[in-house]
């Protein structure tokens, strides 16, 4: 049986999951589609209701709103609390019919709108850490939404707490929904000065207790072959196709290492994302991950090697290469503001939880945001099985994280030396 606590963000998280709000990498709008305003402006709507005055959604697509300080303290940090609105375009988010799993038992759940869609014990191993719990899944024909909707729902249940708790010291919280996060663009048009934020932290984890302060640094590398055209019925010693050349390329590329499904912890990879090609030019856009931002320049020059083999293969070819960065590693920034993990650490122990440092083996908003101003670790909210119709979450893993969150704003408090 849930508790109220429970049951408010079971409530606010199956609410915002009907919301289809996924972003599209293909748009040149922003926010990339305009239908994730219709969660932006309903948050703004809850947050004025909750008693967040200053609630408001900017011109880009931004939901900002401030959680005034209690305390007789000068010179608490502002701490910022940050989660995504927007749901992955690698599967469909439209018509999410959420399913409250309670008291999951251990059991294989076989998805009732596909029954050929089963979350598995083997697949999702820690699912058998959460018997108990209460599971919110889909219905298995669409993603559910917990990336990142389970951290929009913490967040707006640490404001209703916090407004409502007068016993809860803290200083200014500021809260941040962003729009697509998952297209590489959630902070592109943010304005710092109007954030107005020592520390951050993004709510966009998984398993219960992972703390993430490290991220890919990563690059974008688009390879282009150019071959040279000719009529097909007179082209012997002329043509050289352009398609052909790439097709060669991409067959070199390692197949037992240096790719995402050869790769795991630290590793980094290149991968391959996107092919066009026509009988003159030929492209294929990659993206480059590594941890150490050092080794992406190595990884992009084992592309640069493949890619002259190919055009040796085919005498008249040749190419060439864009590389754009996209992220950075934001241990690289974290490093130098400690107490922003330690104290998140310490908020996860007074909660109950055994905290788990790891790797985000991808970005998020906090890579970026560290780099701008913003140090921004990544806090656990349970989503598991992200972009995809397995995706799934714990119910108790939200309350945890929550849990967390009222800790580590009175922690900061205290922390205080004014």
């Amino acid at each position: 049986m849930m508790n109220e606590i429970q049951q408010n963000i079971a409530e606010r998280f199956m609410r915002y999951v009907q919301i289809d709000t996924q972003s599209d990498p293909f748009s040149t709008e922003f926010p990339s589609t305009s239908k994730q305003l219709n969660l932006s402006m309903l948050l703004v709507e809850e947050l004025r209701e909750i008693g967040i005055e200053d609630a408001v959604l900017d011109e880009h697509g931004y939901v900002f709103g401030t959680i005034p300080g209690r305390s007789d303290k000068e010179g608490v940090e502002t701490v910022c609390f940050c989660s995504h609105v927007d749901t992955a375009p690698d599967c469909s988010g439209k018509d999410v019919k959420p399913l409250l799993h309670e008291n999951y038992q251990g059991q294989d759940i076989v998805l009732p709108d596909d029954n050929s869609q089963v979350i598995t014990t083997k697949e999702h191993p820690y699912l058998l850490e959460r018997i108990g719990d209460d599971i919110i899944t889909a219905s298995g024909k669409t993603l559910l939404g917990a990336d990142d909707k389970a951290g929009v729902a913490i967040i707006m249940e640490l404001a209703k707490q916090l407004v409502n708790r007068d016993e809860l010291v803290h200083g200014d919280i500021r809260i941040l929904f962003t729009p697509d996060e998952e297209v590489g663009r959630g902070v592109d048009k943010l304005d710092m000065k109007k954030l107005n934020a020592d520390a951050g932290y993004t709510l966009d984890g998984g398993v219960r207790g992972s703390l993430e302060g490290d991220t890919f640094s990563a690059n974008a590398m688009t390879v282009t072959f150019h071959g040279i055209s000719a009529h097909p019925g007179y082209a012997k010693g002329k043509m050289v196709n352009a398609m052909k050349v790439l097709a060669h390329f991409i067959d070199s590329l390692p197949k037992d290492t240096f790719c995402p499904e050869t790769t795991e912890g630290s590793e980094g990879f290149v991968h391959p994302t996107s092919i066009k090609g026509e009988l003159e030019t030929a492209s294929v856009d990659f993206i480059v991950r590594d941890f150490d931002t050092q080794n992406l320049k190595g990884h992009q020059n084992v592309l640069i090697q493949l890619a002259q083999e190919a055009i040796d293969a085919f005498p008249g070819s040749r190419f060439e290469t864009e590389v754009n960065e996209q992220y950075r590693n934001m241990r690289e920034m974290l490093d130098k503001f400690p107490h922003i993990e330690a104290n998140a650490v310490e908020a996860m122990k007074r909660a109950g939880v055994a905290p788990k440092q790891d790797l985000v083996r991808g970005g998020t908003d906090g890579s970026r945001l560290s780099f701008m101003g913003l140090p921004c670790p990544n806090i656990f909210t349970g989503e598991m099985g992200i972009h995809s119709k397995h995706e799934y979450v714990s119910v108790q893993d939200m309350e945890a994280a929550l849990s967390t969150l009222l800790e580590l704003v009175q922690i900061y408090e205290e922390s205080s030396n004014a």
